[in-house]
């Protein structure tokens, strides 16, 4: 992923994102594969960088995983399209129609090493941290016995953070206001999201 100095992210920044988007792409590039198996998955992430997750026993990622436990997590969202003509400000002599658009978004890598977990105990300790985030109100997974055969469970220890924001922060602050502006008058599906990140990192800037 090309990250520009303007765009880069933090740990702790790239974490707190993923924390809240915790759905994602698990790829695994296995070893003198073709094509490497990509799943999309919930997932949760615990302690300050590790990350856990379940998935089918069929799946296809675990032949992956045992040819090669390095694996990449990836995660993206609040994405918003930014009109060309919104480059342009009022009052200057800039043209609206010869603006370049773009689209704003946050990307996450998180390369991993896996652990697979096929114990019924450590399947089940997974099951009941991923509830109690989601649906604390369910039974112990434990009631279904039966079916804990037809999962595995995966523990993904957090190597490296590659965390992208990109919203404007190669333009002044004045585009980036002007362009939050815009946002806020469209508010279409990931507008808000997408100017909160404009707005915050604009923030982030001028104090630093």
């Amino acid at each position: 992923m090309l990250i520009h100095p303007w765009d880069a992210a933090g740990d702790d920044e790239a974490l707190a994102f993923v924390r809240a988007n915790e759905f994602g792409h698990l790829v695994a590039s296995g070893r003198d594969r073709e094509v490497p198996v990509v799943v999309p998955t919930q997932f949760l992430v615990t302690g300050e960088s590790a990350i856990v997750l379940h998935l089918a026993r069929p799946n296809p990622i675990w032949a992956a995983i045992e040819e090669n436990p390095m694996v990449v997590l990836s995660v993206a969202g609040d994405w918003a399209y930014i009109e060309g003509a919104w480059k342009a400000l009022p009052g200057t002599d800039e043209e609206p129609g010869l603006g370049v658009p773009t689209t704003y978004y946050a990307a996450v890598q998180l390369v991993c090493r896996a652990e697979v977990v096929t114990d019924a105990d450590g399947v089940l300790e997974i099951l009941r941290a991923q509830l109690a985030r989601l649906d604390a109100g369910l039974a112990d997974p434990r009631e279904h016995s039966r079916r804990l055969p037809g999962i595995r469970g995966l523990r993904l220890a957090v190597q490296k953070i590659n965390g992208k924001f990109k919203y404007g922060g190669n333009v002044d602050e004045a585009h980036r206001r002007y362009v939050a502006d815009r946002l806020a008058e469209r508010d279409g599906p990931g507008d808000a999201a997408a100017r909160g990140h404009v707005l915050r990192r604009t923030s982030s800037s001028e104090a630093g």
